[in-house]
C-alpha cells in the first residue's frame, strides 16, 4: 500500500476524512508564500477527536503532518509534502468566553475576527491583530506568533496565551500552562535551558519582535518557565494545538489617531522611540510610495500632513487622562510640526484605511512589477530602525530591487514585498544572494529575520 492507503487503513471508519484527489491536493499546495508543495493528501477533521486520530494515523505511517488554518502564511509554513490537515473548515468553535477572567477557550480553527466579535459585547478583545484578521485562525497565530499593529500595546500571541491542549510528536495528549505540562516533564528540556542560561539571557528575548527560531527565553526561571508561551511560534514543529485558552484585553472605546509627517521613512523611524514613552496603542510607519499606490488604485486618499514618510500613532485614555489630551502631548513631543490629530470616527477610519489598503497593494512596485514575499517582516530593536531602513534601502538598490515599505515601527518591524526576478534564468541565485545579505544586515543591527509570520521555508535555513 502507498502511504495514503496505509493512513486510510489506520483510520478505519474515519478513512473518509482523507482526500487525495488531484483538485484538493492542488488547492492545498500553496499558501500566501512563494512556495508550492503538493501534499500526498488532505484532511478536514470535524471534531477534536478526528484531529487526534488523523495525526496518530500519519505518525504510525511515518507521513509528515502539516496542520494549517486559513493558509495566510507568508513564509511557507502552511504547505507540506505529507498530510495537510485543515482545521479552519470545521474546528472553529468558541467554547467559552469568561469576562471575569478575561479569557476565551477556543478551537484552533477559530478566525481571529470571529473571536473579536464574540468578545466585543463584554468590552474585550484579543490583543494581537494581524492584517489578515478576517480570515487568519488563532491556531495559525499561535503557530507563527502573530502580532499586528496593536502588539506595541498588547504584545505578541505568545504574551496572550494562557493554556494549550496539545498533541505531541509521539501521539500523546498533554497540556501546557497552569496545571498542565511543565518544563520538567519534557525529557532534557530543563537541562538544555540550565546548560545555556547565559546564551539564552543575552541572545534571546532582547526585544519584542525577536521571534525567529525557538523562543527559549520563556523557559528561563525569571520568566516563569512558561512552556505554553515557548511553544507559540514553533510553527507546529514541537506540538500541535488542539485547543487554546487565550487572554483577552479591554477594548479602547474611543482612541485618537495622531498622524505625523517626516521627510522620509527613516526619519519617521528615528522619532519612534521618544513617542513610545507616551504609551501608544499602535505606531505604524507608511512611505509616500505606498500612499501613492493607494491613490492610484482608489483615485484619492484623505489629506496627510506634509512629508514623504508618516507615523500613524493611536492613543487611548489612560490613568484618568482622556485620549485627546494624551494625543496632544504625544504630538508636542514629536520631532515634526507636520501633525494631524483625529478623534475616533469616520475621518480616522479613512486614514487607517490607507494603511490597510496599502498592505494589499504592496504586491506590486511603483513600476508595476510583481512584488513577492520572502523577506517581508524583518525586525530590529526600535532604536536601530532608522539606521536599518537606510542601509536596507541601499541594499535593495545594490541588487536592483524595489518594493513598498511600511511596518509596525513601534516594534521595529519592517514590511516589504520585493520584485525578485524569479522568472529570470538567474532569478533563484539572485533571490538567495539578497536573502543572505539581508539576513546579515538584520543580524548586524541586533535584529530578527522574522518579526511575525514565522520563519517557514523562507528563513529557516538562515
Amino acid at each position: 500500500m502507498n502511504p495514503v492507503e496505509r493512513i486510510r487503513h489506520q483510520l478505519g471508519d474515519l478513512s473518509h476524512l482523507i482526500d487525495d484527489s488531484t483538485l484538493t491536493r492542488a488547492l492545498y499546495s500553496s499558501d500566501a508564500s512563494l512556495y508550492r508543495v503538493p501534499p500526498q493528501a488532505v484532511a478536514r477533521p470535524e471534531t477534536r477527536e478526528h484531529l487526534i486520530a488523523l495525526v496518530r494515523a500519519a505518525l504510525a505511517c511515518h507521513v509528515p503532518v502539516t496542520v494549517r488554518g486559513a493558509g495566510t502564511s507568508c513564509a511557507g509554513n502552511a504547505v507540506g509534502e505529507g498530510l495537510v490537515i485543515d482545521v479552519a473548515r470545521h474546528l472553529h468553535r468558541i467554547h467559552e468566553i469568561n469576562p471575569e477572567a478575561r479569557t476565551a477557550v477556543i478551537d484552533p480553527g477559530v478566525v481571529q475576527e470571529t473571536l473579536q466579535q464574540a468578545a466585543a459585547p463584554h468590552g474585550l478583545r484579543l490583543g494581537p491583530d494581524p492584517s489578515t484578521s478576517s480570515r487568519c485562525t488563532v491556531g495559525g497565530m499561535i503557530g507563527n506568533n502573530a502580532c499586528g499593529p496593536h502588539a506595541v500595546a498588547f504584545g505578541r500571541t505568545a504574551d496572550n496565551v494562557d493554556r494549550l491542549r496539545l498533541l505531541l510528536a509521539d501521539g500523546r495528549e498533554a497540556a501546557a500552562g497552569p496545571g498542565g505540562l511543565g518544563v520538567d516533564a519534557v525529557d532534557g528540556l530543563a537541562e538544555l535551558v540550565a546548560a545555556n542560561l547565559a546564551a539564552i539571557r543575552t541572545g534571546l528575548g532582547r526585544f519584542k519582535r525577536q521571534v525567529s527560531g525557538y523562543s527559549l527565553e520563556h523557559l528561563l526561571p525569571e520568566n516563569g518557565r512558561n512552556l505554553a508561551s515557548f511553544l507559540v511560534g514553533s510553527e507546529g514543529t514541537l506540538a500541535l494545538v488542539t485547543e487554546a485558552t487565550v487572554r483577552l484585553v479591554p477594548r479602547q472605546a474611543s482612541p485618537v489617531l495622531v498622524v505625523l509627517g517626516y521627510p522620509d521613512m527613516a526619519s519617521a523611524a528615528d522619532d519612534t522611540v521618544p513617542l513610545l514613552a507616551h504609551g501608544p496603542l499602535a505606531v505604524e510607519g507608511l512611505d509616500a510610495q505606498l500612499v501613492d499606490a493607494v491613490r492610484r488604485a482608489k483615485g484619492s486618499v484623505p489629506a496627510l500632513p506634509a512629508g514623504a514618510g508618516w507615523l500613524f500613532v493611536e492613543v487611548g485614555a489612560e490613568g484618568g487622562v482622556d485620549a485627546m489630551t494624551r494625543a496632544r502631548a504625544l504630538a508636542d513631543a514629536a520631532a515634526t510640526d507636520a501633525v494631524d490629530i483625529r478623534p475616533a470616527g469616520p475621518e480616522a477610519r479613512e486614514l487607517w484605511r490607507i494603511r490597510a489598503d496599502g498592505a494589499g497593494l504592496g504586491g506590486r512596485t511603483p513600476a508595476g512589477n510583481p512584488a513577492w514575499p520572502g523577506w517581508e517582516d524583518s525586525a530590529v530593536p526600535p532604536e536601530n530602525l532608522g539606521a536599518y531602513i537606510r542601509e536596507f534601502e541601499a541594499l535593495l538598490g545594490s541588487h536592483g530591487l524595489a518594493g513598498l515599505l511600511y511596518g509596525h515601527f513601534g516594534d521595529g518591524c519592517l514590511h516589504i514585498r520585493i520584485d525578485f526576478p524569479l522568472e529570470a534564468d538567474d532569478g533563484r541565485p539572485r533571490f538567495r544572494a539578497f536573502m543572505e545579505e539581508a539576513a546579515d544586515l538584520a543580524a548586524r543591527f541586533g535584529g530578527s529575520l522574522s518579526g511575525e509570520h514565522g520563519d517557514g521555508r523562507a528563513r529557516s535555513e538562515l
